[in-house]
């Protein structure tokens, strides 16, 4: 019979950001040590909030399956003789198996046979195995910050308090970190008084409700969207969706009892940004908004607990939120009362980086490369004088009095103080959008100097650090460099703007005067590896198969929006009917092109019609394609126009020795074969790809 194996680990309240990770990790963990254990089940499941995670185990067999074993031995020949009889090859195996010389079978394993010694084992109770794998299981769960408590050396999220094992009705026993296991589960902290016993793992969730415990955070996660969503609309607002904040809230509580409060009208005087972060970030506030989208001055708080004393709670909450937005407030008023821009000097005593100089420095590196990419693009004068009055007061909000309290309001804040002290919106818009991305799946800079700034900062911080010897490695990223390269990407690939990496490189390493130890050539090597690896995983995500990506990289990607030009090119073009004539006359062509000493075909040279065929096709094809492969890029076109060519490369092939005896002519057959293989690299290195 299967029966259900309940595993729960008491703890003390647990940080909100370690339990989505912790229930994936106990399903994980569960699974692979009962497929170790050869125990078969039916679901698995895990449970938890801030004081306790939970495993359920639906259906668990009662025994492990028996375990056999097929050992092999010498082959037949040699361990029986021609009359059947064991040899001393097949009674030395069996006795070192541990069983009998007739009970060895044959097997044929390629052409021979060999004996086999069959072992079999069977299966240990569940309830015997349970005892050794509970406490694997618990020691094996990974947190990113475990702790020790007392005298013990186990590492936990936080002290284990209680243990449950029961499978079925029977408590399964063992010891950890002083603590046994039992029966005995605990309902919410304030709510629930004293041990409570769990007769069986079908009444756990059950039990817990009763006492005020919503177990299942899924369930949680409902009830505290309902509840805000139907909270906010008693004062006649909405809540917009914040996945990551709901995802905190449900896992910071047991028992959700959504409120609404309320702070004085005054406030919203302050840019919402301000009110928001005050409510969202520090108090993990639900802002309401009027269904146009304005913010009212009312917030969805969420208790856990009851509905009991809530006008206390209420009375609380916006006691402590109101003390914030009064902060708030005096600091949007003094910050106002000085210009942003005379906050410039003040970013001289503000260090970015020991050895890359103060913010002051930066600004006047970004102010450079701004300018360079402002040429690049060719960029109308407004818009080249807003993104360098924006590269020059992009960073002044560092030094203000509202930064200095919410760090993350960068940006936001630099953005507000610059249209309240008379610069144009171009240069405040460019100074948020300098900031972006901030994050996947973040907005892109959309203006055209926010895009120049939001790109000079990029390639200001990926030089600087490369060029001190600083790259990314393994999970260590201090300085978010893979995230900038990544944004630079998706900027480039968003506005389709053709800027070769490496000039960009050079552009910014220039700005540094030689304060970087690292060479030139060497952080335009080392910058160019890191770039092609987030291509990579880029184009991946975007629905390319890894062999067309390494086709289209492999003949360069320095120009990154022509490179996922090709990509998408080459991948619808695969499915085509004319990619087996292109892939079949590259791959001829490409198999000897690399023999080639010189690119030049000389006419003279040009023996065999099938040559001169084959040369003049190519040359007609060259009119043809290049013109689209320069001006249009029209890659799809491109490679269907140089498919053409099979028919002449088919003959060329039939009717010629490639590797002639004369060595003018060999030469020049391959400088042919070389140019073709050429033409067709300046989309994508066919021999990469993968054909069946």
């Amino acid at each position: 019979m299967a029966k259900d194996f309940l595993l729960e680990i008491g703890v003390e309240e647990m940080p909100a950001r370690f339990l989505p990770g912790g229930l994936d990790n106990l399903v994980q963990i569960g699974r692979d040590l009962l497929e170790e254990y050869r125990l078969s089940y039916r679901t698995l499941k895990s449970y938890g909030t801030p004081r306790r995670l939970a495993l359920y185990v639906e259906g668990l067999s009662e025994e492990q399956e028996p375990l056999v074993q097929e050992i092999k031995g010498p082959p037949k020949k040699a361990a029986f003789d021609v009359d059947g009889n064991p040899t001393k090859a097949a009674i030395g195996f069996a006795r070192s198996k541990g069983v009998a010389v007739e009970d060895l079978v044959s097997r044929v394993v390629g052409k021979i046979e060999y004996v086999f010694a069959v072992k079999k084992e069977p299966g240990r109770p569940t309830s015997e195995i349970l005892r050794e794998l509970a406490p694997r299981l618990i020691t094996s769960l990974p947190f990113p910050k475990p702790m020790r408590w007392g005298d013990y050396d186990l590492k936990f999220a936080r002290p284990i308090r209680w243990l449950v094992a029961l499978f079925d009705g029977e408590v399964i026993p063992f010891s950890l970190a002083g603590v046994e296991s039992g029966p005995y589960t605990f309902g919410h902290r304030f709510l629930s008084r004293g041990k409570l016993k769990i007769q069986s793992p079908r009444d756990y969730i059950d039990l817990l409700r009763e006492h005020y415990v919503l177990a299942d955070p899924q369930e949680r996660y409902q009830k505290v969207w309902q509840q805000v969503q139907e909270t906010a609309q008693t004062v006649g607002g909405q809540v917009r969706k914040d996945e990551e904040l709901l995802e905190e809230v449900v896992n910071l509580l047991e028992y959700p009892t959504a409120f609404c409060g309320s702070f004085p009208a005054k406030y919203l005087a302050v840019p919402a940004e301000v009110l928001v972060t005050s409510m969202r970030e520090h108090q993990r506030y639900f802002p309401v908004y009027d269904v146009e989208g304005r913010l009212l001055p009312n917030f969805i708080a969420v208790h856990n607990g009851t509905a009991e004393h809530l006008a206390t709670i209420r009375a609380g909450n916006e006691k402590v939120l109101n003390a914030r937005l009064a902060d708030a407030e005096f600091f949007w008023k003094e910050d106002l009362a000085k210009p942003l821009a005379s906050r410039v000097d003040e970013l001289k005593k503000v260090v970015f980086h020991e050895e890359l100089g103060t913010i002051y420095d930066k600004i006047q590196r970004l102010k450079a490369v701004a300018g360079c990419l402002a040429e690049a693009l060719d960029l109308s004068p407004e818009a080249r004088q807003h993104a360098l009055r924006a590269a020059e007061l992009c960073k002044a909000d560092l030094v203000t009095d509202m930064v200095y309290e919410f760090p993350e309001l960068q940006g936001v804040m630099g953005a507000e103080y610059a249209r309240r002290t008379g610069e144009e919106e171009g240069v405040a818009r460019a100074i948020f959008e300098h900031y972006l991305p901030r994050f996947a799946g973040d907005e892109l800079p959309a203006s055209a100097p926010g895009i120049v700034l939001s790109l000079a900062e990029r390639w200001d911080n990926l030089v600087g650090f490369f060029g001190l010897g600083i790259q990314p490695t393994g999970s260590q990223d201090p300085y978010a460099l893979r995230r900038q390269a990544l944004g630079v990407c998706h900027i480039l690939m968003a506005h389709d703007l053709h800027l070769p990496l490496d000039e960009m490189v050079a552009r910014a390493y220039e700005q540094y005067q030689g304060r970087l130890p690292v060479g030139l050539t060497e952080v335009t090597t080392n910058i160019s590896a890191f770039f092609k690896q987030r291509l990579r995983g880029l184009f991946a995500e975007r629905g390319l198969s890894h062999d067309v990506i390494d086709a289209v990289l492999a003949v360069g990607f320095q120009d990154v929006p022509d490179a996922w030009a090709r990509g998408q090119a080459l991948a619808r073009f695969r499915g085509s009917p004319g990619f087996e004539d292109l892939y079949t006359a590259f791959t001829r062509a490409n198999n000897l092109a690399q023999k080639a000493v010189t690119g030049e075909v000389r006419r003279a040279y040009l023996e065999d019609e099938s040559e001169v065929l084959l040369y003049n096709a190519l040359q007609d094809l060259k009119q043809r394609v290049e013109p689209v492969l320069k001006n249009d890029r029209s890659y799809l076109e491109a490679l269907a126009v140089m498919g053409e060519l099979r028919p002449h490369i088919d003959r060329f092939f039939d009717d010629v020795m490639v590797m002639a005896d004369d060595e003018r002519v060999r030469n020049n057959r391959l400088a042919l074969l070389y140019q073709i293989s050429s033409l067709v690299k300046q989309v994508a290195d066919l021999s990469r790809l993968v054909v069946s």
